[in-house]
């Protein structure tokens, strides 16, 4: 099968998305994930765009890069000038990066209305620009911009215009869904006559404004195209663009076709994860391949058929991609849900064990307390071995305060102090915080550091309050449910009570003791 290419404009066409924001040391780290998972190519920004994007390719030259190339990107040169006069164009050839992208117009409509030039002006701007570039000794990848919507309109013209790239020296053209709006067969269709058209490697850059974003990848493959270009978890401007950890992947284990040989697919979970930490974003738990929920199974039947044999109800084994298998305690799942998840936990028992029955009967005295584990496995598993003696549980809390209070319709910080015990010492903590809970967050961190520097690297993803029992009013039982990262794993924890700020200390020293377990678990295996 033919070697697909692959092109990661996170730091770039990832940036315009809403809601990113990247600093500077952001950039730096996005660039070494990238890197070590093995992506071709790092479209790292546009050093004419601003300052921050400048002095990052000046920093980049100190940054070692093993497996990936460093790309800029810009423009052809302005109507009317001449190549050697535009500054962009000379800040790109001077930048640090030996590989370039430049983008032109390949539709009449921008050429006439928004540029407003002439075909033939447009022509040379893409010429000439190519050219300049490719003698400062830069590798030259053209960016068809709109080019779908630009073939339906005059395939005739947007044709001359790759193939004029193609002849100025460009080594890759990139045929760009601008707008997001083209459809699978379409791109097919389309892609198939480009590849006849050049000579060089043709790519494809889609947006996702219809959701087919990933489909048109797939499809411009088939029709020839070796170069894909998107984002590694999908965000980018308006509705994103391709996710390259859903392409990849299913390029590789349902098309196989050739990705880098350095490409890790294994750590294809845990570089998306990185990526979503560093970008201060969520990731979609239904995320394809990647998401915590891709490969998580709650109804009995599909439980039953996964423990027989996983190809009954996963389409591939969730260890190529670095994820893994995950069975919802719920009652939809039943006993047996239970049994595998305890025997996952400690395989020597099984459904006729003391310990097992006895365990059962825990987790039923616990949903009557208002616990729910189906959405807390980290809850649940810290339950499981606690119980069974396996595991220390690092902390005791001695005595937590809050103190939240607003005078003149002003809200002030709230403030909180907690007592915690390890080994028989004890240590106070104290913050202020938006909130009781987040105020109880930092100063239960700053107490722990103490004895466990590692606290320090988690960040809560999510904070959720239901009310178990309705009719009790503001007495109700609450059930709050806190999701955790540490930019590697996420895990969600489970608390109780008819105190809200009592549920939330138990969510939360339950995920800081789940993260204290699992790096200790990591060092027993050293």
């Amino acid at each position: 099968m033919n070697r697909i290419e692959i092109f990661d404009s996170t730091l770039r066409d990832g940036a315009q998305g809403e809601g990113i924001v990247f600093s500077l040391q952001d950039k730096i780290n996005i660039i070494k994930i990238l890197d070590d998972f093995g992506i071709d190519f790092i479209e790292a920004g546009n050093p004419s765009s601003n300052p921050k994007d400048f002095e990052f390719f000046e920093k980049l030259r100190s940054v070692p890069v093993k497996n990936s190339k460093i790309v800029a990107f810009g423009s052809t040169r302005r109507k009317g000038e001449k190549a050697e006069d535009d500054e962009a164009l000379c800040k790109l050839a001077l930048c640090n990066a030996e590989y370039v992208t430049i983008f032109g117009k390949s539709w009449l409509l921008h050429v006439n209305e928004i540029i407003k030039t002439t075909p033939e002006e447009n022509l040379d701007m893409i010429k000439s620009s190519v050219e300049f570039l490719k003698s400062r000794g830069k590798h030259i990848f053209f960016d068809a911009e709109h080019f779908f919507d630009g073939f339906k309109d005059n395939p005739d013209y947007a044709l001359t215009v790759i193939k004029t790239a193609e002849k100025a020296g460009a080594e890759r053209i990139i045929l760009c869904d601008t707008n997001g709006g083209t459809l699978p067969d379409e791109v097919a269709e389309i892609t198939k006559k480009a590849v006849e058209s050049v000579s060089v490697p043709v790519g494809i850059h889609p947006h996702n404004d219809i959701s087919c974003a990933e489909a048109n990848c797939l499809s411009a493959v088939k029709a020839g195209a070796t170069h894909i270009q998107g984002t590694f978890i999908g965000f980018g401007e308006r509705c994103g663009n391709a996710n390259l950890s859903s392409v990849m992947a299913t390029l590789k284990f349902k098309l196989g076709y050739n990705l880098s040989e350095s490409a890790d697919m294994s750590a294809l979970t845990k570089t998306a994860r990185h990526i979503a930490e560093i970008s201060n974003i969520t990731l979609n738990d239904g995320l394809a391949y990647v998401g915590k929920s891709a490969f998580s199974h709650k109804g009995g039947m599909h439980i039953d058929g996964v423990a027989k044999n996983p190809r009954s109800f996963e389409h591939i084994s969730p260890e190529l991609v670095g994820n893994k298998r995950n069975f919802l305690i719920s009652e939809v799942g039943g006993r047996s849900v239970i049994l595998s998840k305890i025997k996952q936990i400690a395989p020597e028992y099984d459904k006729d064990s003391v310990e097992v029955r006895s365990i059962m009967e825990l987790l039923k005295n616990m949903e009557y307390r208002g616990y729910q584990y189906e959405a807390a496995e980290a809850s649940f598993e810290l339950l499981v071995k606690n119980y069974l003696g396996l595991m220390n549980m690092f902390f005791d809390i001695v005595f937590f305060k809050t103190i939240g209070e607003t005078s003149d319709d002003k809200q002030a910080p709230a403030s909180a102090m907690i007592k915690v015990r390890v080994d028989g010492k004890t240590q106070i903590g104290a913050d202020e915080g938006d909130g009781p809970v987040n105020a109880i967050d930092k100063a239960m961190r700053s107490a722990l550091k103490v004895f466990y520097p590692q606290i320090e690297e988690l960040r809560l993803v999510d904070y959720k309050v239901r009310v178990v029992d309705g009719n009790a009013a503001t007495a109700a039982m609450v059930r709050v449910l806190i999701e955790t990262t540490d930019g590697e794993d996420v895990w969600t924890t489970v608390g109780a009570s008819t105190d809200i700020i009592g549920a939330s200390v138990t969510a939360l020293a339950d995920s800081m003791r789940y993260k204290l377990m699992k790096d200790s678990e990591k060092h027993n295996k050293r």
